[in-house]
């Protein structure tokens, strides 16, 4: 807790600015390790899971060959960047630590957060679900975007890139009637972005479904706040991930009109929604069974380590 209070005066007297592409700090001083010393505090691993680990192989191994990935995936809480390299950091410490997240504008204002983002590496955008905050930034907003999508697009075409994105724009929230979580919907429009920029890009590019468990560990405000600065609330809980099969898009968009782009970009928005709940319910009664009762599917590799 000093840490933070030490990290976020520091960002009160002189603010860092985040450029459309920020690649994590790690010296003078490393903001990457101070992320990962306090979200580890937070996860009780005994009771956290990883699914599908074969998945993560075939994902490094796509990397290595100079290919991309993206990782289209629900959001729950501002430490998800943390839980992922926490799970994986034993078995696939590059996964872990070379993955870039597409990180929208509150994480890197917010006085509080931003040291957190500093040890990230992130494209950094602006939502659409703030976009019209202040109208009269809205054009500004744009053309950061219009950057951005820029350095991605020569990133990829570089390849071996590993890309996480939020297609919702922003964090689950549990249900207000029953209290259960459940992946916020996706925007086809952001997952057709990022199908058109891998397939365009030179190296091959692959789509993953990803689904994220973590969100009693720091859960989000009831609703979408305009104003930064909102109130955390932390817990020590288990956390999971589970990874799964690789989109096909071809076989999504089988049998739709090539000129119907808005039906097969909705189709393949649908099917990465559909696999990142199907793999979320999974990984939900997974967490609830305990290890105990796991099969293949599921487990604790940072035990085998």
């Amino acid at each position: 807790m000093a840490s933070i209070a030490d990290r976020v005066m520091v960002q009160l007297a002189s603010p860092y600015t985040f450029p459309s592409y920020h690649e994590k700090i790690e010296a003078p001083y490393d903001y990457y390790a101070f992320g990962q010393r306090y979200v580890k505090f937070l996860v009780d691993f005994s009771k956290s899971a990883v699914g599908h680990l074969e998945r993560f192989n075939a994902v490094q191994a796509a990397l290595d060959s100079g290919e991309n990935v993206v990782l289209l995936a629900n959001h729950q809480t501002e430490a998800d960047p943390a839980v992922w390299s926490l799970l994986l950091e034993a078995t696939h410490p590059r996964l872990a630590k070379a993955i870039i997240h597409v990180a929208g504008d509150r994480v890197v204002t917010d006085a509080l957060c931003a040291p957190f983002s500093m040890g990230r590496n992130l494209f950094c955008v602006h939502s659409k679900k703030h976009m019209d905050d202040v109208p009269e930034l809205r054009d500004a907003k744009q053309a950061i975007n219009r950057k951005t999508v820029t350095l991605m697009i020569k990133a990829l075409n570089e390849g071996g890139k590993l890309l996480w994105i939020a297609p919702s724009g922003g964090r689950d929230r549990p249900s207000a009637e029953t209290g259960a979580w459940s992946p916020a919907p996706f925007d086809p429009a952001a997952v057709e972005l990022m199908r058109q920029l891998t397939a365009k890009a030179k190296p091959a590019g692959h789509l993953y479904p990803l689904a994220m468990e973590s969100g009693s560990m720091m859960p989000p405000p009831p609703a979408t706040e305009k104003a930064v600065g909102e109130r955390r609330l932390t817990n020590y809980v288990g956390v999971g991930i589970a990874l799964g099969a690789k989109l096909d898009v071809e076989a999504i968009v089988a049998g739709i009109d090539e000129a119907d782009r808005d039906a097969r970009s909705a189709a393949v928005g649908a099917a990465a929604q559909k696999a990142v709940e199907g793999e979320y319910a999974g990984l939900l009664a997974a967490m609830a069974a305990g290890p105990g009762s796991w099969g293949g599917a599921y487990s604790q590799p940072w035990r085998k380590a």
